[in-house]
C-alpha cells in the first residue's frame, strides 16, 4: 500500500475535519493491485469458530429474533445494513460511540447508523428537544411548523449557495426531485451521473451502481430498460469522459445536470482529486448543465459548511440526507439556487409549471427540529473537527497494523469517512462508451462475488470482537470517539488481524464460489420447478373439485325444479 495524501491547511478553523486529502491515483492504483493477489481473510474454518464460539452462544437472542423475522420481513431485517454475517445483530441501545445488543454485548459504533450520527448516537441535547417538541405538537401535524424555518435558515448560514430548501422524506426521494428540477429548469434530456456512486434507488439511478461501468447488468432487476435512455455513468475522476458524453449529448437533447458524489462515488471509496469538483463545475457552465452535489453523506460530517465550503465549489443543487434529520427518520431535502429549488414550490398544482413533489411525513416538525438542532449543536461543539481528528487517528493506526502484519490491505480517510479495503469487491472498473462494456463486467462476476463472501467474513470477525463497521469495509467516526476509544479499537483491530491469513489460491476459490453457485441455482431451479408442479397439481385438482360439485349443484337445482313442476 503506497498512499500520499495532500496536506489541506485553513480549513480546520473554519469548521472542517479534513486535514488531508488522499491522493486519487496512488489509492486507485493500491487498491488495483490488491484485486490481483490472492485473499488475505478469516477462512471459513476460522469463520465457523467464530460463528459456534460467539454468534452461537453469545448472541443467542439476536439469532432468535433475526430468524422469526424471516418469516414476516423479507431476508429478516428492514434495513440493507443490517444485513450481516452470520445472521442480523438486534440492537437495543445507541450512547455515544457505543452499541449494545439484544444479549447484552458492548460494540464500537463505527457503523453510525450509516453516517448520520455525528455528534455520537442519541446525543442529548437533540432528544431533550425532540422529546419537548414530541409533548407539545407531536411529532408531525401536516401543517406549517416553525422548525421548517429555522433548518432552512441554519442551512443557509452554513452554506450560503443553499438559497432555499425544500425538506423531503429521504435522500432517494430529493434526488429524484433534483433530477425532475434540472430538467425542468434546462428543458434538456440526460443525465450523467459518476460510476459505481449510490445516488438512492430510484429507476433511473439503479444504474451503474457499486462498479463503475456496469450500467444496468447487475442490480436492475425489475426496472424497464427505456428508463435508461436519458442517464449516462462514466468513470470517476475521469473529465475526458465527462466532456465526451457532455459532447455526445449536444446531439441527443442536451445535458440536463451531473450529479456527483463531491468525497467520490460510495463515500469515497472511488477516491477522486481535489481539483476534479471545480473542473466539473467549469464543464458544467460550459455546456449549460447544473451540478448537482450529492452530500447525503458529506454534508455536515467533511464540515459543517458540507463539501462545498471545502472545496469551495457552489453547485447548482445540493442533495441532503442522515445527517440532516439529526439521526431522526425522515432525512432528506434538496436545497440550492432560489431560480431552482423555488421550481419545487408546494401547494395544490396551478397554471405555472413545476417539478412536482410531495410527501406527507416529509419536513415533520421532530425531524426538522432534530435537524436544526443538530446542525447548531455541531457547529457550537466543532463536531467535524473532532470527528476528523478521530478518523486520522484511525487509519493512522489501521496503516500501521497493516504494515505490522504484512497484509495487502488499502487504508484511507477523507475526515471522519474512513476505509479499509481488505478484498476490494468494489474496486474494479469497468467504464467505457462501448454500449457492449458490461459484458465483461458479466464474466468477472464470480471474483467480484468471492471477494464479497471474504468481506462478508471480515465483516463477522469484527463485530465477534466488539466491532461494528459499514459491510466490514467503511468506518465512521463521530465527536464521541476520543483518542481513549480509537487506540482501544484499534487493540480490537489488531486482534482480527492476528486471525488473517492467505485464504487460498485466488483462481481456485473463484471456481470454487462459481460451482457452489450454480448447485444453488441449480437446486433453486429444481425446487422452484417441484413446487410449482405441486402448484399445478393442486390447482387441476381444484379445477376438478369445483366441476364436480358444480354438476352436483346442477343436478340438484334440476331436480328441485321437476319436484316444482310436478307440485
Amino acid at each position: 500500500m503506497n498512499v500520499t495524501y495532500r496536506q489541506i491547511k485553513g480549513k480546520i478553523d473554519e469548521g472542517y475535519g479534513v486535514t488531508r486529502w488522499a491522493d486519487a491515483y496512488s489509492i486507485n492504483a493500491s487498491l488495483k493491485e490488491l484485486t490481483k493477489k490472492d485473499i488475505y481473510g478469516v477462512d471459513k474454518e476460522t469463520y465457523q469458530d467464530i460463528v459456534d464460539n460467539y454468534f452461537d452462544t453469545k448472541c443467542a437472542k439476536s439469532k432468535e429474533i433475526t430468524t422469526e423475522a424471516k418469516q414476516f420481513i423479507p431476508g429478516g431485517v428492514q434495513h440493507n445494513l443490517a444485513f450481516n454475517m452470520p445472521f442480523p445483530m438486534c440492537m437495543v441501545k445507541a450512547e455515544g460511540a457505543y452499541l449494545y445488543d439484544l444479549d447484552g454485548n458492548k460494540y464500537f459504533d463505527f457503523l453510525q447508523a450509516g453516517g448520520p450520527t455525528i455528534l455520537g448516537s442519541n446525543y442529548k441535547a437533540v432528544q431533550q428537544e425532540a422529546i419537548k417538541l414530541i409533548k407539545g405538537c407531536g411529532p408531525t401535524t401536516g401543517l406549517f411548523h416553525e422548525a421548517e424555518l429555522l433548518i432552512a435558515k441554519e442551512i443557509n448560514k452554513h452554506m450560503p449557495g443553499v438559497e432555499m430548501f425544500r425538506m423531503l422524506g429521504s435522500g432517494t426521494e430529493s434526488v429524484m426531485a433534483a433530477l425532475r428540477i434540472a430538467r425542468c429548469a434546462t428543458k434538456k434530456k440526460h443525465i450523467i451521473k459518476i460510476g459505481g456512486a449510490y445516488h438512492g434507488w430510484s429507476d433511473q439511478m439503479v444504474y451503474g451502481l457499486k462498479i463503475p461501468g456496469t450500467r444496468n447488468y447487475l442490480e436492475s432487476f425489475g426496472i424497464p430498460g427505456y428508463i435508461y435512455r436519458g442517464v449516462d455513468e462514466v468513470r470517476p475522476n475521469d473529465l475526458a469522459m465527462l466532456k465526451a458524453y457532455l459532447d455526445l449529448n449536444l446531439l441527443r437533447g442536451g445535458t440536463a445536470a451531473v450529479i456527483l458524489e463531491p468525497a467520490g462515488p460510495e463515500s469515497g471509496t472511488r477516491p477522486i482529486d481535489w481539483e476534479y469538483n471545480a473542473a466539473v463545475r467549469q464543464l458544467c457552465d460550459a455546456y449549460g448543465a447544473l451540478l448537482i452535489f450529492d452530500e447525503v453523506v458529506t454534508g455536515f460530517r467533511l464540515g459543517v459548511g458540507g463539501a462545498q465550503g471545502l472545496f469551495d465549489v457552489t453547485p447548482d443543487l445540493t442533495i441532503f440526507g442522515k445527517i440532516v434529520a439529526g439521526g431522526y427518520p425522515a432525512a432528506g431535502g434538496v436545497g440550492g439556487k432560489r431560480e431552482y429549488v423555488s421550481l419545487l414550490a408546494a401547494g395544490v398544482a396551478g397554471g405555472a409549471k413545476k417539478a412536482y413533489c410531495g410527501g406527507t411525513l416529509a419536513a415533520n416538525p421532530l425531524s426538522a427540529m432534530a435537524g436544526y438542532v443538530a446542525i447548531k449543536e455541531i457547529a457550537k461543539n466543532d463536531a467535524c473537527a473532532k470527528a476528523g481528528r478521530a478518523g486520522d487517528r484511525l487509519t493512522d493506526g489501521l496503516v500501521e497494523l497493516i504494515k505490522q502484519y504484512k497484509l495487502p490491505y488499502v487504508a484511507y480517510n477523507q475526515g471522519s469517512i474512513c476505509h479499509l479495503e481488505c478484498t476490494a469487491p468494489m474496486s474494479f472498473d469497468f467504464s467505457t462508451m462501448n454500449p457492449l462494456g458490461p459484458i465483461k463486467a458479466l464474466s468477472k462476476k464470480d471474483m467480484m462475488m468471492t471477494r464479497t463472501e471474504a468481506m462478508k467474513r471480515m465483516g463477522a470477525a469484527y463485530m465477534a470482537h466488539g466491532i461494528v463497521t459499514l459491510a466490514g469495509s467503511r468506518l465512521y467516526t463521530s465527536m464521541a470517539d476520543t483518542d481513549e476509544i480509537i487506540d482501544e479499537a484499534l487493540n480490537h483491530f489488531e486482534d482480527v488481524f492476528k486471525l488473517v491469513k492467505k485464504t487460498g489460491i485466488l483462481e481456485e476459490e473463484v471456481a470454487e464460489y462459481s460451482a457452489a453457485h450454480k448447485a444453488e441455482k441449480a437446486k433453486a431451479i429444481a425446487e422452484t420447478k417441484a413446487k410449482q408442479a405441486l402448484e399445478k397439481g393442486t390447482i387441476a385438482a381444484k379445477k376438478k373439485a369445483a366441476m364436480i360439485a358444480s354438476k352436483k349443484a346442477l343436478a340438484a337445482e334440476k331436480i328441485k325444479k321437476a319436484q316444482w313442476a310436478k307440485n
